[in-house]
């Protein structure tokens, strides 16, 4: 905190709130974890992502919020067509080989090709299906917008992330 912003809120353009502590905050909101997939140029192209929403139910559309710097970035906000995996609470696993090196993620993975071929990985809580509506600028991510053109479900809980970890419903904190 510094003098001029004795709560470490941030007010203003000249008083912008600290990288950690916007980090920090932010940990504190509890998210889904999804994976996006898509066929790109080089092959099947994949990241966990849990800046995710709904967006409209007339039309039915979904956005996500793909980071520029990861190597995922181009496949995904690049394909026509893309899927949105909603995870399960016993699909850590997949959720973790997915934020890690781009080469091991499609490695020795089983999986079906859907619309456009799409990767398919296994269903977690639901399975959505898009084509791309639009893209935007959003900071140091890309907002990819998807028209939803089908889904499924499943019974269970969903895989959650909240303060930097792992969390399933009903978890103690």
């Amino acid at each position: 905190m510094s003098a001029g912003d004795p709560t470490g809120i941030g007010s203003d353009a000249a008083h912008p709130v600290a990288a950690d502590r916007f980090r920090a905050a932010m940990s504190r909101w509890a998210s889904g974890v999804t994976i996006f997939t898509a066929a790109g140029a080089d092959g099947p192209v994949g990241l966990t992502v849990s800046s995710f929403s709904s967006l409209s139910l007339d039309p039915p559309l979904v956005l996500g919020c793909i980071a520029r710097s990861t190597g995922a970035h181009d496949g995904l906000v690049g394909a026509d067509r893309f899927a949105v995996h909603l995870l399960g609470g016993g699909q850590q696993d997949l959720s973790n080989r997915f934020a890690g090196a781009m080469e091991q993620r499609f490695a020795g993975l089983s999986y079906e090709e859907g619309p456009g071929g799409v990767p398919l990985l296994p269903l977690g809580v639901a399975r959505i299906l898009c084509s791309k509506e639009s893209t935007s600028p959003g900071g140091d991510h890309t907002i990819l917008i998807g028209r939803v053109t089908a889904a499924a479900t499943a019974d269970g809980g969903p895989l959650l992330y909240f303060s930097r970890a792992y969390r399933r419903l009903g978890d103690p904190l």
